[in-house]
């Protein structure tokens, strides 16, 4: 329950400081599903979404790019508790953004999010947390349960290009897009081959005179339907709720098979990719210079395009792919280390992400902070020698909001233990002589350069970080709390 304590020194009152059971930290997907399953699964908690931005939505608010979208299909991206019932499977980014506002709205949770609300540190002292907000008052809260993902939102991974102040043209990142930029008729350079370049390239040929996708090396592209044929009908004939939970199923066995394929056979799996691309693009066209990666599938997550969209604006000539280095800018483009040049009005420099822990929240236990490289990740989302805390890092195979319900239930079961058996404390204990090991095995540049800032994952269970939907679905959904590493005081 709500409560507040405070303390008097004479006859002063110090202010009174607000207490709730449990705090997420983030109004994202991760979070508002987060809040969904506290309410349904514990009412009686008090608990606050602080978000340190001014709307609902994390990423797919903070995103407004041309066609920006998911990339993973929306009966797995989708909640487990709130079918997706629009027919396209590979949604556009405002299609997103109001999915997630209307689950916050349908269940009253739009009531408990408290904007502006940017968490700074915690400090765990006295068996409750108390939260340092920019500009507030403190809060204090017996949970802490943080859900906002791992993407730096104020700052973008931008490399350093030599000359970059000479361009005379607009030089935008993606993650910053500028509100109304109007590219008609321009000639457009986007630096970048994940998925947020592919994404752009296709969506710009709209207005763009031409688009020219500039990646130092190839990716993998796949060319998905954006409509699941088999999903729709199983909806009209089971119903919105049954037919989702069908093709949530059906799409993990999917993508768990690819994975698995990709990981044990992928010269099999390198062919049958080459092989869609080959299907899609003009004749002749240089597929082994363009679309030919050095890492096996799956080493790095696989791009997918909605109904083939980038190859269709290939073969119209709308769009181009130049497999390059960037020796410099010049006034007028890019030139490239081949010796060629790249007429370009703007350039768009899609070149990643930087990681951030829980927000770049500062962590102290009992006076000492917490170094996250010094403490292993329980079942990838508690941190060993941490009390009451919960963390939310979902799948880098498979998509986020599979882990994330997990997660959240795993959480409810915790705090329903807690609760009938008194429990005020649950740390996970690091056992001594746990072989250490980066806590996401995926080679994506954006990973790798921010590993070093993230707690370690252990070489086995349960301080490993699951990668299979259908193994945690076991583990923590079903699996038993008293495994030797929970300790409940």
């Amino acid at each position: 329950m709500r409560d507040s304590h405070c303390s008097r020194a004479g006859d002063a009152t110090i202010q009174a400081v607000e207490h709730l059971d449990v705090v997420i930290v983030g109004a994202g997907l991760s979070g508002i599903g987060a809040a969904h399953h506290l309410q349904d699964r514990l009412p009686g908690l008090s608990y606050a979404i602080l978000e340190g931005r001014e709307a609902i939505g994390g990423t797919w608010d903070l995103f407004r790019y041309p066609g920006v979208r998911s990339d993973s299909d929306m009966q797995t991206l989708g909640y487990r508790f709130k079918p997706w019932t629009d027919e396209k499977s590979l949604a556009d980014g405002p299609s997103i953004l109001e999915y997630v506002r209307e689950t916050a709205r349908e269940a009253g949770i739009d009531q408990y999010v408290r904007y502006g609300h940017q968490v700074r540190g915690a400090a765990w002292a006295d068996g409750r947390w108390t939260l340092d907000i920019e500009g507030r008052e403190p809060i204090t809260t017996s949970f802490l349960y943080v859900c906002g993902g791992y993407y730096r939102y104020d700052q973008a991974y931008l490399p350093s290009f030599d000359d970059a102040e000479a361009f005379t043209g607009e030089i935008i990142h993606p993650q910053f897009w500028p509100e109304d930029f109007d590219y008609t008729g321009k000639r457009v350079v986007v630096i970048g081959s994940g998925a947020t370049a592919v994404t752009i390239v296709p969506a710009m040929t709209d207005k763009a005179a031409h688009v020219t996708m500039l990646q130092r090396s190839p990716t993998y592209i796949l060319s998905l339907p954006s409509k699941d044929k088999l999903g729709n009908a199983l909806r009209r004939w089971l119903g919105n709720r049954r037919g989702y939970q069908v093709t949530r199923w059906k799409n993990v066995a999917v993508s768990t098979l690819v994975y698995q394929l990709s990981q044990r056979f992928p010269k099999l799996m390198r062919r049958l990719i080459r092989k869609g691309v080959l299907a899609q693009v003009p004749a002749g066209y240089p597929v082994d210079t363009h679309f030919n990666p050095t890492y096996g599938p799956w080493d790095q997550r696989l791009c997918l395009v909605p109904d083939g969209d980038l190859f269709r604006a290939i073969s119209r000539d709308k769009a181009s792919i130049v497999t390059d280095r960037v020796e410099r800018f010049t006034p007028t483009g890019v030139a490239l280390a081949s010796g060629e040049h790249l007429d370009a009005d703007v350039i768009i420099t899609a070149t990643g992400l930087n990681l951030q822990a829980f927000g770049g929240l500062a962590l102290t236990v009992d006076g000492a902070p917490v170094h996250l490289p010094d403490h292993l990740a329980y079942k990838g989302m508690m941190l060993s020698d941490v009390p009451n805390f919960v963390f939310t890092i979902g799948y880098t195979n498979a998509s986020w909001t599979l882990k994330a319900d997990l997660v959240a239930e795993f959480t409810c079961r915790i705090l329903a233990h807690m609760g009938q058996h008194g429990s005020t404390t649950v740390v996970a204990h690091d056992a001594a002589g746990v072989e250490r090991a980066p806590l996401l095995d995926f080679e994506a540049g954006y990973v790798q350069r921010s590993l070093h800032l993230f707690p370690q994952a252990g070489a086995e269970a349960p301080w490993r970080l699951g990668m299979s939907y259908a193994q945690d679905v076991v583990t923590l959904r079903h699996g038993k709390l008293d495994d030797g590493a929970l300790r409940f005081s």
